[in-house]
């Protein structure tokens, strides 16, 4: 093994039991080796316990590091204010930083977090500005978007950027990825890592690879997410919305470097959730949803390696934030992740992989989709740009409704009028997960490789139930 250099910095761990503050806890955080959730003949599983950092979250790390930076090039200033979008985590180590070095903080959070994330930030003294989940990266109500309009409207402010930040990666090559290989002496097959921004997996990437290490880098990113297919294919897909929190993006992020990544997979809410469950009842690890997708890739990876390999999960963040959810059985049944046992299947089931999913350019008009909805007997219609990429749904009573008011006429854009797609789900996702779409949506769109695959309406559905019921 190659002796790591001497990268000491500021941000260096105080391995001293007596702290000056407890911005000096953050790091060392311990490797402990899984057991029960782990298959027999596997490779070793260590899970990087990173919800042990004083905020609760490996986020803790970048945080201090990027408000440190910014404090020494003259960016952030006494009595200034930090501004941040967040899904909580690194909301929350920020808000710590703050709350130790006298700043007031800002954070804006898609609606779909926790309610434990929220109130944390708020007993931080953090101002929070709740945004929707469901919007374009462009629009302006996406909580990026409404973060760094905060900070340009805010005097003496600082914007963290932790999605396009260099020093995003820097924390974790200089600290994440230095600390694992000093404890492991560089003796590590493989380690998974989450793609949220891309910082961890890049930082610790970076840092492995310039040690030279042959150690396998693998990214982790949620069904819905944009990185999977960004790694895989270069190009920019659809997203659409998933549960787990603190995990994937809907925007390509400059702090995620592919190039130190050796392999990227994906996982679905269900796999997060149920071995999340599982860390918690087996092993006794109190983490969240996405440290349940870390290990549950990091289980088949080390299966495949087999015995006398090591393999590393990085488990991002603490089981407190997710009491109400994927820790509560109700949430868990009201999603479609509990009961009934036997399961509902996937939605490909409820889709003919052979029959042509009738679509209509965003620049028809209205009458000619009115023709088309008459043609092929359907009464809502997905509606796409020129590349075939979805980008809204119209019903008939959407037509109807504009026809009515004067908001539309025969020769109107159908695009002007169409509303923005509540449902998009894989062709692996789990059919349960149509309950929640249906509550809200008429019909839930199949996406798969950023085209339109399928629709399923709730008569394909209640179809698909009586089949099942039946047998």
């Amino acid at each position: 093994m190659q002796t790591a250099p001497n990268t000491d910095t500021p941000f260096t761990t105080n391995l001293s039991p007596i702290k000056k503050n407890i911005l000096e806890a953050i790091g060392n955080t311990p490797l402990v080796e899984l057991h029960k959730v782990v298959e027999p003949g596997s490779a070793t599983v260590y899970a990087k316990c990173e919800f042990m950092n004083p905020a609760g979250s490996i986020k803790d790390r970048m945080a201090y590091y990027i408000i440190a930076k910014a404090e020494e090039e003259g960016l952030l200033k006494p009595g200034g204010t930090i501004v941040e979008n967040t899904s909580g985590n690194t909301g929350l180590g920020a808000a710590m930083v703050a709350a130790v070095k006298g700043y007031k903080s800002v954070f804006t959070m898609p609606d779909k977090m926790s309610q434990e994330k929220i109130d944390a930030l708020r007993a931080f003294g953090s101002q929070v500005i709740i945004t929707p989940t469901d919007v374009p990266g462009d629009s302006p109500d996406h909580y990026v978007n409404v973060a760094k309009k905060v900070a340009e409207d805010t005097p003496n402010s600082f914007y963290m950027d932790q999605y396009h930040s260099q020093w995003n990666i820097e924390a974790h090559e200089l600290m994440t990825g230095r600390e694992i290989y000093e404890q492991t002496g560089g003796d590590v097959d493989a380690i998974v890592v989450g793609t949220g921004t891309g910082g961890t997996v890049s930082g610790i990437g970076r840092y492995f690879k310039k040690m030279g290490s042959k150690c396998k880098i693998i990214g982790v990113d949620p069904l819905g997410s944009v990185h999977y297919h960004l790694f895989k294919t270069g190009t920019m897909p659809t997203p659409y919305v998933y549960k787990v929190e603190g995990l994937g993006e809907d925007i390509k992020c400059e702090a995620f470097d592919p190039s130190v990544v050796d392999e990227m997979y994906q996982v679905n809410d269900y796999e997060c959730f149920t071995m999340a469950r599982r860390l918690v009842r087996e092993e006794g690890l109190f983490c969240g949803g996405s440290s349940g997708a870390m290990v549950h890739i990091a289980c088949k990876i080390a299966k495949e390696m087999g015995p006398g390999k090591k393999v590393i999960a990085i488990c991002p963040d603490s089981g407190t934030r997710y009491v109400t959810k994927y820790l509560s059985d109700e949430w868990m049944k009201m999603h479609g992740f509990l009961e009934p046992v036997k399961g509902l299947g996937i939605i490909e089931d409820l889709i003919d992989a052979d029959q042509t999913v009738v679509s209509v350019s965003e620049n028809d008009s209205v009458e000619a989709v009115i023709a088309a909805l008459r043609t092929n007997g359907i009464s809502q219609v997905p509606v796409v740009d020129g590349n075939g990429k979805p980008t809204g749904i119209i019903h008939e009573v959407d037509i109807l409704r504009g026809l009515q008011d004067g908001s539309a006429s025969s020769d109107t854009k159908i695009g002007t009028i169409a509303h923005q797609i509540g449902g998009l789900l894989h062709p692996k996702a789990r059919v349960e997960e149509l309950y929640g779409i249906f509550e809200t949506d008429h019909v839930a769109i199949v996406i798969d490789s950023n085209k339109i695959v399928g629709v399923v309406s709730k008569i394909d559905l209640i179809e698909h139930l009586s089949k099942i019921n039946g047998k």
